[in-house]
Formats: structure tokens, sequence, C-alpha cells
């Protein structure tokens, strides 16, 4: 990671098995069949008591980059609204990881074959590494977050872990990662937490780029992301190898300005 912090978690789709910041990235991409979904979900409605840009009772706010707000506060109502909806997606919600949650997050973290399309090299470590790993990546007390993602089901059920890692304040850039437990792929989870993440990048953290690395052999993954607004924009040529034969890493990304014609447009939920 860029200016010499500890990697976090995710060995998934952020910044691949390439240079990002600068840094040799040792983790990368997303698991195959990760995105299956059965569809696209709509675009999430805004709780009634947040006034929405555009409409004529709406007070002209700073810019957020080159996104105008898109929510104006105007009661604790509003607040507990907005606070509520922008970790919720149609199907997952994203939350803080606890304490419960590091055997199984480190158990899928050391899955061997979950590794070989996850990173760059297959060498699961320890579990208490693994824990410590997580733990500290998730902790959510500098600029790089992290987060579970559960189902909305009742009760709730932990599916994977996903966050914004190597943030770079000045250029409002971050790398994406995700991992879902292998049992969990293909059922539309993973395309949900993505544009729940990619939401909150651009609302909350006022990012101006999210950018991520995917294998080209995870068709499924690459279909998914660009469901949530991804363009490719380049490769890592013959990057990664494994079992003597040499792959890609395919390079995507979404800026700011796309995400928000996305959303007005009814494509991006959140």
């Amino acid at each position: 990671m860029a200016g010499g912090e500890a990697e976090p978690f995710v060995e998934a789709v952020g910044g691949g098995t390439g240079l990002v910041g600068g840094q040799p990235d040792q983790r990368a991409l997303a698991p195959p069949g990760f995105g299956e979904s059965p569809g696209e979900p709509g675009s999430a409605e805004a709780p009634a008591a947040v006034r929405l840009e555009g409409r004529p009772d709406h007070a002209a706010g700073v810019l957020c980059g080159s996104i105008s707000c898109m929510t104006e506060l105007t009661d604790v109502s509003s607040a507990f609204g907005y606070g509520d909806s922008i970790l919720a997606g149609q199907r997952v919600r994203l939350r803080g990881v606890r304490e419960g949650d590091l055997p199984t997050l480190a158990k899928w973290e050391m899955d061997p074959g979950r590794m070989a399309t996850l990173s760059s090299w297959v060498a699961p470590s320890s579990e208490a590494a693994a824990k410590e790993r997580i733990a500290k990546w998730s902790a959510n007390e500098r600029d790089d977050l992290g987060f579970a993602i559960e189902t909305l089901d009742d009760p709730p059920v932990l599916v994977g872990n996903i966050g914004l890692w190597g943030v770079r304040p000045k250029d409002r850039c971050a790398t994406l990662g995700i991992a879902l437990g292998r049992e969990y792929i293909g059922r539309g989870y993973g395309t949900d937490a993505m544009r729940v993440i990619v939401g909150y990048g651009f609302r909350e953290m006022g990012l101006h780029r999210i950018q991520l690395g995917v294998a080209p052999f995870n068709p499924a993954g690459i279909r998914a992301y660009e469901k949530a607004g991804f363009v490719e924009e380049g490769r890592y040529r013959e990057s990664v190898l494994h079992d003597g034969r040499w792959y890609d890493e395919v390079l995507m990304s979404i800026l700011d300005h796309e995400w928000a014609a996305r959303r007005s447009s009814g494509q991006a939920a959140g």
C-alpha cells in the first residue's frame, strides 16, 4: 500500500497483483462467478425527510468534487435516514467487523482454492495472522475503510467483506477490494455490495476515482463491475503466474461524475 502502511486483508479486486501507489500488491483478484446477479436492483429511494437536489425547495450547497451534494440534511430525522441508508443495499448491508466475524473471515482468507482466484500466489497465512490483519484493516480509524457484508435476512448472514484502501487524499482516489465466502458467490450479494460501497465512496468520502483489478479468467466478476459502472482502462500484461502460465490483470475504474450520471438516470443505487 502507498505510504508504507500494512496492506489490508483484501485478497480481492483492489489493485490486483500489479503496483498500487508505486508499491507491489501481493493480494488481488475477485472470486470466479462473483456478481452473477439475478437482475439489476432498482435505485434506492431517499428517506422522505431528505430534500433531494433538483427539487424547488433545495438549497444550493457546496460541490462535492464534480458531484453536487446528493442530499440536504434538514433535521435529526433526515440525518438518521441518511446514516441508516448509506451502507444499505437491496440485498445486503455493510457494517463494522465484529469480533465474532473474525474466525469466519479468517477461514475464508486461508482457503487455498479461493486464493488461486484472489491472490498472486497460493500461500495461506496462519489463522492468527489472518485475524490480526482483518481486525487492523477494518478498525476504520484512518482513511482506509473495511466493512463486513451481511444479508438483509432475519437473522442476517455474514457473506464476505469489502473495503476502500490505499486512499490518496490529495488525488481523492481509492482502491476497492471485495472477497466473498466461496459458498456465497453467484447470488448477487457481491454486485449489491459493490453498488453500496461505490456510492459510499463518492457521497461520504468525497472520492473522485475508485479503481480495482480483476483476473481475465473471471468474466462474471468483470460483468458485475461493469454493472456497477466500472470501465476497463488497461491491463498489467502477464503480471500473474499460476501453474506455469502468465495472466494479465484487468484494470477498471469509475469516476465520480460517471457515477452521478448513472445515478441520475436510475442505473446506480445509493
